[in-house]
């Protein structure tokens, strides 16, 4: 059984590996997103990114970042422990974490041949969707309908 903990890597770390997959051939697929207490939602969209190709990457939003896209109180999970669930997962190859605002710059770094976005989405709302075209890669929405979500499940226990 291999330890999730190690399949969570700093952004050199992780390039270096994409490299080689890519020397392999590998297609790579990248999803994003907090996170933030893993539901079924987020496990429909990380098997339907996972289909999109040979390797799955996620990039998980920094415990800053989730705070100032969701509000006080959030995130709920530190994001080590976040990316730990996350990497758990049997359709994620690996995880890193992400400060930035947006994930353009690790789109940038490691040029996913797929660029996967769950159904709150269409093609044409996903904000890098142009980062993404500029070097050859593609968006595909993936997952269920967007009936799950942290912020519900939060409001549910109030």
């Amino acid at each position: 059984m291999i330890d999730a903990t190690s399949l969570i890597l700093d952004r050199d770390s992780l390039v270096n590996l994409i490299t080689i997959e890519r020397a392999k051939g590998s297609r790579i697929v990248l999803a994003n997103g907090c996170f933030d207490v893993l539901h079924a939602g987020h496990v429909r969209y990380l098997e339907g990114a996972r289909a999109l190709g040979d390797v799955l990457v996620v990039a998980i939003n920094s415990d800053f970042q989730v705070g100032r896209l969701k509000g006080e109180g959030r995130p709920i999970l530190p994001a080590r422990e976040r990316a730990e669930l996350v990497a758990s997962l049997e359709a994620v190859d690996w995880v890193t974490i992400f400060d930035e605002p947006t994930v353009t710059e690790l789109l940038l770094s490691i040029k996913p041949d797929v660029h996967a976005k769950g159904t709150d989405y269409t093609e044409q709302t996903v904000p890098e969707r142009d980062v993404v075209r500029s070097y050859g890669g593609r968006v595909a929405i993936v997952g269920d309908p967007k009936n799950h979500s942290t912020t519900e499940l939060i409001r549910g226990f109030q």
